[in-house]
């Protein structure tokens, strides 16, 4: 570790006599042509023990600033040492419990009370549960606060923001770093606040660095930075900058810095003169070097004491100054500089109980959970799969009377109105035949959609049909077609249309071999010369149901766990709260790993819920064992899991992540196989859907439901394999965007 140091008279607290240094730091955004800059060779020190007062309007890079200073973002260019090391190295405590957050947001749990909230927090620092319990006492009373039962998202605007600094002062850090945090704060009470400032700058050499819209309150303050277009136009103590400007208050000051800055062509030069007594940018630019050099090298083995590298700022004798590598020997570092004290267990346990709280207290969540996945199943098994019923057909029958409809079905081998007893052998509680005086008018009632097929019958349908079957290949056209059931069907609708083919044909069989038994003849000559014997796997009358299953099965858990995990990120992430669970020290592993155990319980009963009811309660065909079943919807409940991370890394904004969670949806239905074989898709299609994740799985549970093959079958190892696959990408992928994104 290294730090930049100015001399300073400070016997209270010698060996870190600067909390924060900042050296030619630039931060930009946008395009690298065009770049936005929000901070432009900005100079900033903080002296251990003392309050430091960041003024300065809206959008002039205070926050930025910040959050560079708490290793939240890092910059484009320059240096951050804060605490004796530089933000986000290993051991520098930052982020970290050396560091006391409180950002512009209110940044909290709306679900939990103000003792949970403080407990939450408490044990992401590493405090005990007593500890917690006597320094939230001493907070609420300090900040007068509600009682601890109340929740967050019940108190004021003002209450919330109260809290918001309490959390921050919870640890007693060594740096307090507060964004606006007397904002709608009554007047006393933000006295309060003040006084209490100073009072631990002064007893336990705590620093803190405030930012206010409040000009004059930061009077208080033992130094303050004027900040304006991402540079410190000023940092001075307060008094000495009223009398060096001559003005009566600090808004005045900050008012002839900004005229003058605007009216210097060489604003770099003017902000770096105002602003503090600075190093030769050559003298610091070597000895930063030299100091990177040695931390730099490969570290001792544990048995070798190491020594901090200090870059010490001390003025010469033409009036300048010069910097010195230093070095700090191990005894003289702060106990806690090298290690953030945090156990894994204590944030784990503050994770898990977060997670949990948020979902228990949200109703509506609840029943997204846990509710839909029901609503699901039961929708899907009453309105997929299941035969149309009450589909009207018109028949003109010539062979009948249609006004009196009577038509008469004989039970001896006669050859007199066929016609009747074929309609007979039609299926009863599917079809409603409505009859028509002729044909021309069972077609137009097809034409005008009140009729899903027209089927007629020639006045001597009986006569050729016994002609055609007697005298075979001798029989005329006209014979030929007579014996023929001339249908005509509206195939605007595949599903219904192929249902009545299926219905007329199966009719036709029913019909014929019941005439050949009444007749004495043998029925097997009214079959095709095809004989379908037991189906290897499955039944001889399968159904879309049970084909369509298995996909619905896993889309459910899979995409349900998207939904929710995209959810709590997105949201912790928006609201700030994800950044003050980061900057308290949480790391991305232990994060995504208390959402891993959070999902998985979730996921086990959305699994449960949705076997029970589509194997149990609407019994779906199940051939195969179903400890199977249930581990490879749970994988894949896993797999959306963390595909869900990997759309809150990518997406910044609830919106940008729901687009990309829906517009994924869609394809992926499409093409994995659930409700079209993939062999029916073009030969392109087919190496795109097998690069999706519900794909093999889909067809490896078809094989355990209706085949009952087992793991070591060819067509179910490969889900499994696949599905850990996909879950070792998606994970390895979030955890490298959030880690790249989060510096």
């Amino acid at each position: 570790m290294f730090s930049i140091l100015e001399q300073k008279n400070d016997k209270k607290w010698p060996k870190y006599q600067q909390a924060v240094c900042v050296r030619h730091a630039f931060k930009y955004y946008g395009p690298t042509r065009k770049p936005n800059h929000v901070l432009s060779s900005l100079h900033m020190t903080v002296a251990k023990g003392t309050v430091y007062g960041l003024l300065g309007a809206s959008g002039c890079g205070k926050t930025t600033l910040l959050s560079c200073i708490v290793g939240r973002r890092r910059l484009d260019k320059g240096h951050v040492y804060v605490l004796g090391g530089k933000p986000g190295k290993k051991g520098s405590g930052v982020p970290g419990k050396r560091v006391g957050y409180m950002p512009q947001e209110i940044a909290l749990y709306g679900e939990f009370s103000i003792r949970e909230t403080m407990m939450y927090f408490g044990w992401i620092f590493g405090m005990e549960t007593a500890k917690i319990i006597d320094r939230a006492r001493f907070l609420l009373e300090l900040l007068e606060l509600p009682g601890q039962s109340s929740l967050v998202k019940n108190l004021s605007g003002g209450q919330q923001r109260r809290v918001s600094f309490a959390v921050a002062l919870m640890h007693d850090p060594e740096l307090l770093i507060l964004d606006e945090p007397t904002v709608g704060v009554d007047p006393l009470l933000r006295h309060s606040i003040w006084n209490h400032l100073v009072h631990i700058t002064t007893e336990t050499g705590t620093t803190v660095i405030i930012t206010t819209h409040y000009i004059e309150e930061a009077r208080q303050a033992h130094k303050i930075g004027l900040m304006r277009n991402g540079r410190l136009l000023a940092e001075e103590s307060p008094a000495v900058l009223l009398t060096r400007y001559d003005c009566q208050s600090l808004e005045e000051v900050f008012l002839k810095l900004s005229r003058k800055q605007r009216s210097d062509d060489t604003t770099a030069d003017t902000s770096n003169n105002i602003s503090l007594a600075t190093t030769k940018t050559s003298d610091l630019a070597k000895a930063s070097k030299t100091a990177e050099e040695e931390t730099d090298s490969p570290e001792p083995p544990d048995s070798v004491a190491t020594e901090d590298v200090v870059i010490s700022i001390q003025p010469n004798s033409d009036g300048g100054t010069a910097a010195q590598v230093l070095k700090i020997k191990p005894e003289e570092r702060r106990r806690d500089s090298c290690c953030c004290g945090i156990t894994s267990w204590g944030k784990t346990k503050a994770l898990l109980q977060k997670n949990f709280l948020r979902i228990w207290r949200n109703v509506g969540m609840m029943l997204f959970m846990f509710a839909l996945p029901v609503i699901e199943v039961v929708l899907f098994c009453w309105a997929i799969g299941r035969d149309p019923k009450d589909l009207h057909l018109a028949v003109a029958n010539s062979e009948m009377d249609w006004r009196t409809k009577e038509c008469p079905v004989y039970t001896n081998c006669t050859q007199s109105k066929l016609s009747c007893k074929y309609l007979d052998a039609l299926p009863k509680d599917t079809l409603i035949l409505d009859y028509y005086e002729n044909v021309g008018a069972a077609l137009d009632a097809v034409r005008r959609g009140h009729t899903w097929g027209a089927v007629h019958f020639a006045a001597d349908f009986s006569d050729s049909l016994f002609a055609r079957t007697h005298l075979g290949g001798t029989a005329d056209n006209a014979t030929m077609e007579h014996g023929e059931v001339q249908v005509w069907l509206d195939m605007s609708n595949q599903q219904i249309g192929l249902m009545l083919v299926r219905y007329l044909q199966t009719a036709y069989g029913d019909f014929k071999r019941d005439l050949l038994v009444r007749c004495g003849r043998n029925p097997k000559l009214g079959d095709l010369p095809v004989t379908f014997n037991e189906p290897v796997y499955g039944n001889s009358n399968p159904t879309f149901e049970n084909f369509v299953a298995p996909g619905v099965i896993l889309t459910i858990v899979f995409f349900l766990a998207v939904a929710h995990t995209t959810s709590s990120l997105i949201t912790e992430q928006t609201e700030g709260l994800l950044d003050r669970s980061w900057v308290a020290g949480v790391t991305t592993t232990e994060l995504l790993f208390s959402h891993v155990i959070t999902q998985l319980l979730i996921i086990c009963g959305q699994a449960a819920l949705t076997l029970v009811f589509m194997l149990v309660v609407f019994r779906v065909e199940c051939k195969g064992r179903t400890g199977l079943v249930i581990v490879l919807t749970l994988m894949q409940g896993l797999c959306g899991m963390c595909y869900g991370f990997v759309v809150s890394a990518v997406c910044d904004r609830e919106r940008d992540a729901n687009q990309l969670a829906m517009g994924s949806f869609y394809p992926m239905l499409l093409l994995s196989g659930v409700i079209w074989p993939v062999e029916g898709m073009p030969k392109v299609l087919w190496y795109v859907s097998y690069c999706l994740p519900l794909t093999t799985a889909t067809t490896s549970l078809r094989s355990i439901l209706s085949r009952g093959w087992g793991l070591l079958d060819d067509g179910v190892y490969l889900g499994f394999v696949s599905t850990a696959l996909w879950i070792l990408l998606f994970l390895s992928l979030s955890m490298a965007i959030f880690k790249y994104k989060n510096g």
